[in-house]
Parts: C-alpha cells; sequence; structure tokens
C-alpha cells in the first residue's frame, strides 16, 4: 500500500448526513483493507456516527458543512477527523448531570482507546474546530496456502491499555 492516503468528504449539517459520513468511512477503509465486518470497523463506525452527530447538533446551524477526512500513514496509523466551522469547543458534563445526551465524547474517547489510539480536538484556522481520533492500523490475517487443511483470517487485533 502507498505510504500515505487520504480521503475526504464535506457533507451538509443536517441529521441525514450522519449515516452518509458513517458510509464514507467504512467504504473507504473497506477499499484500504479493512472489513467492514470486524469489531474495528464496528468501533470506528460508532465514533463517526458520534463525531458527525456533534457536527450536526451541537453547532446550532452556525456551521452549514462539516467535513469528514480520513488518513492512513505508512500503513501504521490511522486518523479520521470530522471539522466544523463552529467556534465553541465542546465541554465536559459533570458526572452528576442527568441528561439523555452530552456523553459522545467520553464514548469516543473510550473506544478509541479500545483500540490503542487517542481523541484529539484542535482549532482550525479558520476558528472552527477539528475533533478527530488516531489509531493503530491493523489489518487482519489474510487466509494463507492450504496447510492442514486450509487457512483461516482471523479477527482484526486491537491492543488494549
Amino acid at each position: 500500500m502507498a505510504d500515505h492516503l487520504e480521503a475526504s468528504v464535506t457533507l451538509p449539517s443536517d441529521p441525514a448526513s450522519v449515516s452518509a459520513a458513517r458510509a464514507y468511512v467504512v467504504g473507504t477503509l473497506a477499499e484500504w483493507g479493512l472489513p467492514a465486518d470486524t469489531e474495528v470497523s464496528d468501533s470506528i463506525r460508532l465514533i463517526v456516527s458520534e463525531l458527525a452527530t456533534n457536527a450536526v447538533q451541537h453547532t446550532f446551524g452556525q456551521s452549514p458543512t462539516f467535513t469528514v477526512d480520513v488518513a492512513l500513514d505508512r500503513d501504521e496509523h490511522l486518523r479520521i477527523g470530522v471539522t466544523d466551522s463552529h467556534p465553541r469547543f465542546p465541554r465536559r458534563l459533570p458526572a452528576a448531570v442527568q441528561q439523555d445526551n452530552g456523553r459522545g465524547l467520553v464514548i469516543i474517547r473510550w473506544l478509541a482507546a479500545e483500540c490503542g489510539g487517542r481523541l484529539r480536538i484542535r482549532p482550525t484556522r479558520e476558528g472552527g474546530k477539528t475533533i478527530s481520533i488516531e489509531l493503530p492500523w491493523t489489518l487482519p490475517d489474510r487466509p494463507g496456502p492450504a496447510r492442514d487443511g486450509g487457512g483461516t483470517a482471523g479477527a482484526v487485533s486491537s491492543p488494549r491499555p
């Protein structure tokens, strides 16, 4: 594979764009070799859903679009970021707050850590923000030549913290 791959899509800040963002990332990663039916792919799908939902719900109509960027460096590091033009950074809610929402970044941070990665939040030059995850890139084992009855494909392994 190439030393660096990247893909990007800009979507309207609309609830229907959440599923489009999810499909775009999973499809891109499948093209790069990560099957859509792995545990890591499921985690990435949920992370992208949370990031895109935040870009739609928490920009209060002040960001008409959001951009999803996917980058793979040297078959080692995967970065997925969602950028919007709203200047306010997410805030952590107190543990005692009883709300049905507001836990997306906690979920994202936990899922990224479970996959051996991390969450980052950075300002953009234009005054918005990018919320991204960085994960180690690990592909499933490919079936090998038939030995002892044939090869088997392994699951995507992800280091646990």
